[in-house]
């Protein structure tokens, strides 16, 4: 099985000659062997594991991404950053440390924007909605209650 890892900006690995793969999914891990059938996930933030054709163990951490089977002899991984290491507990200890500290701070901008946005919504909708008159705007901040006595 041939092994692509790409990332934005490069190819950052083509292993030709793969006996098998682990990966993991939100799911848990699973494995590839030559022959799988077509398949496509989302990755965690994890630790990617292959062997080559002479039984050599070799890792790769990756910050989540998208892995796809073609073929059954096609595997394909695009990520938004990757690194290659021979020391699996390094790899777990450091990157992927970095990693999942990563993902949380992407997800906390997400949310605030998601936020943000939400207020933006809602202080449009108060601006257009019409008095009692049928004038939009009446409910504008500082407005509220205000009468046209």
């Amino acid at each position: 099985m041939r092994l692509h890892v790409s990332t934005p900006l490069a190819l950052v690995l083509d292993a030709p000659d793969v006996r098998s793969l682990r990966a993991e999914d939100d799911t848990g891990g699973f494995g590839v062997l030559p022959g799988h059938a077509d398949f496509l996930t989302v990755l965690s933030v994890s630790v990617l594991t292959w062997v080559d054709a002479e039984g050599h163990p070799h890792h790769l951490a990756v910050r989540g991404g998208v892995l796809a089977v073609r073929g059954g002899r096609e595997v394909e991984v695009a990520t938004p950053e990757a690194v290659v290491g021979e020391d699996l507990e390094e790899l777990e200890r450091s990157v992927l440390v970095r990693f999942r500290e990563q993902a949380r701070a992407e997800e906390v901008s997400r949310l605030g924007a998601a936020r943000l946005q939400l207020a933006a919504m809602r202080q449009i909708l108060r601006y257009l909605r019409p008095d009692q008159h049928g004038r939009p705007g009446a409910a504008r901040p500082g407005h509220e209650g205000a009468s046209d006595g």
